[in-house]
């Protein structure tokens, strides 16, 4: 009993001492720990090949692990990103992927949760990158009004930076976005809208009716392909374009759970909710939905993207599935932060992380 004491004693003491010297321990760990996180670059780490990360995998609905839709890719030394919804940038910056690397935004459609992380992306490029031009954005018909928008909503933060940090960090040349327009291709027709250093980039029109337009986009980079689908409902035409590619980046909508938030919504006596759960199920693909097509294309593997409704407790992504995986086995639910990598020459399909 007394040799108990003493420990529990010398336990307690040590403990003291550790919450007394709290701040210079954290200092102590924060000095280590900034060189890594500050000079983290996913994108120069990786082997040749093209490599997929979900810097965002919801949708408008908020969810802990489900921000704006947002994909991130990389080929070879470049780096691209589809669509920017809402903590994207900041998710890129967790995962180590510098803002200030990207070289272009592709834009499948003009929806708030696709664009509305336009404005931080661009401005932390601009204020932590070397770039001498505004950030391009790429996107069918209209990403000029959407741009435009944009650079004028921070028109007056581009002169407080430039006055506050000078041509070395915030050079006016490089500030805000850059609108190059492409003409949304017509059903069964590829549009390629960049190409450069073996990367081959191109939109495909998706069903989204009535917004329009509307497009996914194709890569083919180092042999390896991915398609990304946007916003959609079940579509032939992404069969068509995704036919044998190693990954479908798919978004999927549940109707079940939508119908259940519906249900409640009308129980809670708010009509407008209701009204708008009963509206989105039909311009969305369903998880069986996506998996029908990604068996019917052949493709290597199905990644879940645009998770509607956000998967929040244990047991839901069984519900949200709804058997999809007896339809298509080889799948994975999108989290921010799942990560696949592609490499160049290769036909492995490698899931590199599992999450944030």
């Amino acid at each position: 009993m007394k040799k108990l004491l003493i420990i529990l004693s010398c336990a307690l003491i040590l403990l003291g001492l550790g919450y007394s010297q709290r701040a210079r321990i954290a200092e102590r760990l924060v000095a280590v720990a900034l060189p890594q996180q500050m000079g983290a670059n996913q994108v120069e780490a990786m082997q040749d090949g093209l490599h997929v990360v979900l810097c965002g995998a919801g949708g408008p609905m908020p969810g802990p692990r489900a921000s704006g839709p947002c994909v991130g890719i990389v080929a070879g030394n470049q780096f691209f990103v589809v669509d920017a919804g809402a903590d994207s940038t900041r998710n890129l910056q967790r995962l180590g992927y510098p803002p200030g690397k990207i070289d272009a935004v592709f834009l499948t459609h003009f929806h708030s949760d696709h664009i509305d992380g336009l404005g931080e992306l661009a401005t932390i490029r601009w204020a932590t990158g070397d770039g001498k031009t505004p950030l391009v954005v790429s996107g069918p018909e209209g990403v000029e009004r959407v741009v435009a928008g944009f650079n004028a909503a921070y028109a007056q933060d581009f002169t407080y930076r430039h006055e506050h940090h000078g041509d070395l960090v915030a050079p006016l040349a490089a500030a805000g976005l850059a609108a190059i327009p492409f003409e949304a291709p017509p059903e069964g027709v590829l549009t390629t809208v960049f190409e450069g250093k073996g990367l081959t980039v191109e939109a495909l029109k998706v069903d989204h009716a009535p917004v329009s337009p509307a497009v996914g986009y194709r890569f083919r980079y180092g042999g390896r392909t991915v398609l990304i689908s946007g916003d959609t409902a079940q579509s032939d035409n992404i069969t068509r374009f995704a036919r044998g590619a190693d990954l479908l980046i798919h978004e999927a909508l549940s109707p079940e759970l939508i119908g259940m938030m519906e249900a409640a919504a009308n129980d809670l006596g708010n009509p407008i909710l209701a009204k708008v759960m009963y509206d989105v199920p039909e311009y969305h693909a369903s998880p069986v939905e996506a998996a029908e097509t990604a068996r019917d294309a052949e493709v290597g593997h199905l990644l879940y993207y645009h998770v509607v409704p956000p998967i929040v407790i244990p047991g839901q992504e069984a519900l949200w599935l709804n058997g999809a995986g007896e339809i298509f086995p080889h799948y994975t639910v999108g989290y921010d932060g799942v990560s696949f990598s592609l490499p160049a020459g290769s036909s492995e399909i490698i899931q590199t992380r599992k999450g944030m």
